[in-house]
């Protein structure tokens, strides 16, 4: 008897599991194939981030190619939001869509000239940038076909916050400050020009 009820229960243990473990699989599959809300807004911001990143290049007018450069920023910064990255959300919207953004425009309208200028495009322009892109697209999807499938599970939690502020004074300072002095070279360049035109 008390051998026969240990048998038994390991018996029913398992038929259970083995009852329980095609629907668990069948499941998973269908999670898996599901289009979540995630999905479809990633795919929005995608869009709009090649749609305006194409206008950037491809417009003849001056200032419409940086507002759509203020657009394709946004968009990126959007996707740093998706991905569960709520500093460089930040860091993309403050830094890059509102500081460059700002730089570059106030520099087109100091230099009165350039604010109704049209950039005139050449076939030889279009036909090298059409090959580079491409390059790069080939390259993308190399790498994703040889990527395994299914995304990577992190080994740690590490914060993004304290990572990148370590980079900044760390590794990356002389890039940063050299950039900082960039952003500056461009708005007294703008001054110079403005006030050479006067």
């Amino acid at each position: 008897m008390g051998d026969g009820q240990p048998a038994a229960r390991h018996a029913g243990a398992s038929q259970t599991g083995q009852g329980r473990g095609p629907g668990r699989r069948q499941g998973r599959r269908e999670g898996a194939g599901r289009v979540t809300l995630e999905t479809v807004g990633f795919g929005v911001v995608a869009t709009a981030l090649l749609a305006s990143s194409l206008a950037v290049v491809l417009t003849p007018n001056l200032f419409h190619a940086v507002l759509y450069l203020a657009v394709a920023l946004v968009a990126t910064g959007v996707v740093f939001l998706l991905l569960d990255q709520p500093f460089l959300f930040a860091v993309q919207l403050l830094l890059y869509a509102g500081g460059v953004v700002t730089i570059v425009v106030f520099a087109i309208m100091l230099t009165e000239r350039l604010v109704g200028e049209r950039i005139t495009q050449t076939s030889r322009y279009l036909v090298n940038g059409a090959l580079v892109a491409a390059a790069v697209f080939a390259g993308v999807v190399g790498f994703l076909i040889q990527a395994p499938a299914g995304a990577p599970r992190a080994a740690q939690t590490i914060d993004p916050t304290a990572s990148i502020g370590r980079a900044l004074v760390g590794p990356f300072a002389v890039t940063f400050e050299l950039l900082g002095v960039l952003l500056v070279a461009a708005l007294l360049g703008a001054l110079y020009f403005a006030r050479s035109e006067e």
